[in-house]
């Protein structure tokens, strides 16, 4: 196989600048996808059935469809209404963290509801309040259980955010495509992509596993 270096070097600057945006991309939606999946978490377990019911379709929509679908309903359907012009990077955040909420909101209520019950009455018969208990000792206590679900999550966000090039978000895949556009090169072009999500997801999977052993040490 006659492997052009040549093109590969051309356009690593490229490659490099769009894995620190996939990174920046995945950060965001993960950290604001977790916080949002947190409350939808909890109004999903809501002891009133319309905020519960509201939040279950929530969940089953973006569980239930491809998350190609929902970037493209995203840019091209709800963020005109909010910027013109549109910007596919932050369609592309907008589509990953609505996307991840759903997920990380079921991985939130198994982690609570694998808390033994008598922990809630307990705290409750001690006068701490509902919110007080389920922050400072459920949570806690169910977060531990989370960290691996919740590390496949992340690790699956990651990859995911390729699908952005199909909207010219700018992040590793979109050059990857470009390489292979101007040169019509498949190896060149598609292996330093590969072998940058490669890096990628090995790098947040030993900072998940050292985080995992840190919390079951302590």
């Amino acid at each position: 196989m006659d492997f052009r270096w040549d093109i590969v070097s051309e356009y690593m600057p490229y490659f490099l600048q769009g894995a620190g945006l996939t990174i920046v991309f995945s950060l965001v939606a993960i950290f604001i996808g977790t916080i949002l999946g947190l409350f939808i978490g909890l109004g999903r377990m809501s002891e009133k059935k319309i905020i519960s019911y509201i939040f279950v379709w929530y969940i089953n929509f973006f569980r239930g469809t491809p998350i190609f679908v929902q970037i493209l309903l995203i840019h091209f359907g709800a963020m005109p209404y909010f910027m013109n012009p549109v910007s596919p990077a932050v369609s592309l955040t907008v589509a990953l963290t609505l996307n991840a909420a759903a997920y990380i909101a079921e991985i939130f209520r198994a982690g609570i509801q694998s808390i033994d019950k008598g922990q809630m009455e307990a705290a409750r018969s001690l006068g701490m309040t509902k919110a007080q208990t389920m922050w400072h000792i459920i949570i806690p206590q169910a977060f531990k259980r989370m960290i691996p679900p919740l590390g496949n999550e992340f690790i699956a966000l990651l990859k995911e955010s390729s699908l952005g090039a199909v909207i010219a978000a700018p992040e590793l895949m979109y050059w990857g495509r470009a390489a292979s556009s101007a040169y019509y090169r498949t190896w060149e072009a598609y292996l330093p992509v590969a072998a940058g999500y490669l890096m990628l997801t090995l790098t947040l999977t030993y900072l998940l596993t050292k985080l995992e052993k840190r919390f079951n040490l302590s």
